[in-house]
């Protein structure tokens, strides 16, 4: 069953691409026509394509591992925000901090830092510092919450990229290949889809678009996360009914090692009453 249709894509606007001289030939595989200088693109690839990546990302999901995605524009960054929250994906949405990937432990001591003005606030020490120093404090603490709040869960690498205009994330592109982590993306007509694993051709300025797409793609990792559960359930079921079985074979191990023990015991008697 596909995760969507035409029909649904074309009511979105996925198929306006951009204008013709800005187009790039690498995209020309997924481009259906040109109307009034501007690309189509077609959408039953975009279909199939959603549906392929759709369900990589189910299966990286359901292997209990991390998906980030990455969009600063402002048209997708609160649709970002909003999915990535609602399948527990870190995300970023404001701006990307170079090195994210590539200096992921640095990204984490600033994270740390933003935890331990918590603990700071937490224990009351906050309260007894000066107001000037509270303030810088608090700021700093605003600052980290804005641009690395949304990545506070994520303790290691991602396993996979999720990006909305790889134009506009060029950088986190990069230093997904350099590192080897696959990227998805939804890849417009002015994008270059060489070094995206996944690629989504569809239009990555509307919002609905977007939207759309996200949906689909969504769906499909919320449906891993839950195989995911239902599998432990059956194997922490599973094992719990294997040590019942094994405990009452030690019991009756035991109780063999008594038999065997009483004779022991009896034969000094018997060998004096022989006498």
């Amino acid at each position: 069953m596909s995760r969507t249709n035409f029909e649904t894509l074309l009511e979105a606007g996925c198929h306006f691409g951009h204008l013709k001289r800005k187009w790039n030939p690498a995209m020309a595989p997924y481009i259906f026509m040109e109307r009034n200088g501007i690309h189509i693109l077609d959408l039953h690839k975009t279909v199939a394509k959603v549906d392929e990546a759709a369900e990589a990302m189910k299966q990286i999901a359901k292997s209990g591992k991390k998906i980030l995605f990455v969009s600063t524009k402002k048209q997708a960054k609160k649709c970002i925000a909003d999915y990535a929250a609602s399948v527990g994906m870190p995300y970023v949405n404001e701006r990307w901090p170079g090195g994210m990937l590539t200096n992921f432990p640095t990204i984490r001591k600033a994270v740390k830092k933003m935890s331990n003005i918590d603990k700071l606030i937490a224990d009351g020490t906050f309260s007894n510092l000066s107001k000037r120093e509270i303030l810088q404090i608090s700021r700093q603490r605003a600052k980290l919450e804005k641009n690395l709040g949304s990545i506070a869960d994520l303790n290691r690498l991602p396993s996979a990229l999720f990006i909305v205009d790889v134009l506009k994330e060029q950088i986190a592109v990069h230093e997904a290949n350099r590192l080897g982590i696959p990227v998805f993306a939804i890849v417009d007509t002015n994008s270059d889809p060489e070094n995206i694993d996944f690629v989504i051709p569809a239009n990555d300025d509307a919002s609905k678009s977007v939207e759309v797409i996200l949906q689909a793609c969504c769906a499909a990792i919320n449906e891993g996360i839950e195989e995911r559960k239902a599998e432990k359930a059956d194997t922490d079921a599973a094992a719990e009914q294997e040590d019942q079985p094994v405990k009452k074979g030690r019991r009756s191990g035991k109780a063999r090692e008594e038999r065997v023990e009483e004779p022991v015991a009896e034969a000094p008697e018997a060998a004096e009453a022989a006498e």
